[in-house]
């Protein structure tokens, strides 16, 4: 299980990278029509009247106040601009904080096993990958991509149209019915995560990594009255398929299926020592003690070290987790194929009974799929 500064820090990161640009171009419109009516001196005057109107109304001394405002007044300031857009966001970081909670909970009674955990990495990869070809207009994955009912889009539309500063605050809260392609696959983050802080934390770490270019878009639209957020397109489908991309890739890596480590791993760590090998048999990371009994010692700091070991096959063999101020996803420890989950104690050691394997490789990884490693059983040379 993913610690919650990990999810956090994993939303905030995907919110920056990619939620901001894909949740405009769902939210724009949304987020235009909430900060754009705060002030009723915004609504435009007409520039010319018709010649009867202009007999019927009377010359007076003094302009209407409220139109020479609209014409002379200088621009309302920074802070009144950014109030609306604050109540928007604030709105918009309780209702998905709810939701990662509850999203938590949810997963926590399920208890899915790292692969099934795994797969829902792919699947909210995949939905990131339909977004991306709906934003580029490929009719084929239109019909594939959630979309919230037009009746509900009708209803936010028309509660924009109100001047109460509460308004920003209740359609940013209704934001969370009307996700995005990013929003979902982090919903389905928190749902692995398998617990209510945890699921909180990364919803709310990903809208705080959209709030920056919500501020921006919504100081614009509070200025212009302009919603700008079809224009993202090109490059919200770019972010977007490359976060699917790695969101996809870690899934493979958690759920066993592939490694794409490179080069840069440590090396094998030495073969286990022979039996009754004296103090040399417990001095590397591989060892087997006088009894028979293999044990393997992975030391978990901010990650895995060493990531690549070579062991006896056919032998009782304990892994050991041995963390030294462990933090971040390598404490949420998982072997996908024993259906083994364990978070990594911060400071002592963590044992798991891997059995008596036989030859072949056995991989490791975080529950994030982000840290991996490998273990290699081999059975005596003939």
């Amino acid at each position: 299980m993913p610690s919650s500064i990990t999810l956090l820090i994993t939303g905030v990161s995907t919110g920056l990278l990619a939620g901001g640009a894909s949740c405009a171009a769902v939210q724009g419109g949304l987020l235009a029509g909430a900060v754009t009516r705060r002030d009723p001196a915004q609504t435009r005057v007409p520039t010319r009247m018709s010649p009867s109107s202009a007999k019927k109304r009377p010359r007076a001394a003094s302009p209407n106040p409220a139109r020479h405002a609209t014409a002379t007044a200088p621009p309302e300031p920074t802070a009144g601009n950014l109030a609306p857009v604050g109540a928007f966001l604030a709105g918009k970081l309780l209702s998905h904080t709810v939701l990662g909670a509850l999203l938590g909970i949810f997963g926590a009674a399920l208890q899915p096993s790292p692969r099934a955990q795994a797969t829902l990495l792919i699947i909210a990869g995949a939905l990131m990958v339909l977004f991306a070809l709906d934003l580029y207009g490929v009719k084929a994955v239109g019909r594939l991509v959630p979309r919230p009912p037009a009746s509900f889009g009708r209803l936010v539309r028309r509660s924009t149209r109100t001047s109460s500063m509460a308004t920003p605050a209740l359609v940013g809260f209704a934001t969370v019915l009307v996700p995005c392609g990013v929003t979902l696959s982090m919903e389905l983050v928190a749902i692995t995560s398998g617990s209510p802080l945890a699921g909180a934390a990364v919803m709310a770490g990903f809208v705080l990594g959209t709030a920056p270019l919500f501020a921006v878009l919504g100081y614009l639209f509070r200025r212009s009255s302009r919603a700008l957020s079809g224009r993202l397109g090109i490059a919200t489908g770019i972010v977007v398929l490359a976060v699917a991309a790695w969101t996809i890739g870690s899934g493979l890596q958690a759920g066993g299926w592939a490694s794409f480590s490179t080069g840069s791993t440590p090396a094998a760590a030495a073969a286990p020592a022979p039996s009754g090998g004296g103090k040399g048999a417990s001095d590397g990371p591989v060892s087997i003690d006088a009894s028979g009994q293999q044990t393997i010692v992975l030391t978990v700091t901010d990650f895995y070290e060493p990531t690549s070991f070579t062991a006896k096959a056919g032998v009782p063999t304990t892994l050991v987790l041995r963390g030294k101020d462990s933090g971040g996803c390598a404490r949420a420890f998982t072997i996908p194929e024993l259906g083994v989950q364990e978070i990594v104690k911060r400071d002592g050691d963590t044992k798991v009974d891997l059995g008596t394997r036989k030859p072949g490789a056995l991989r490791f990884s975080c529950a994030m799929g982000m840290q991996t490693g490998q273990i290699t059983f081999q059975g005596d040379k003939a």
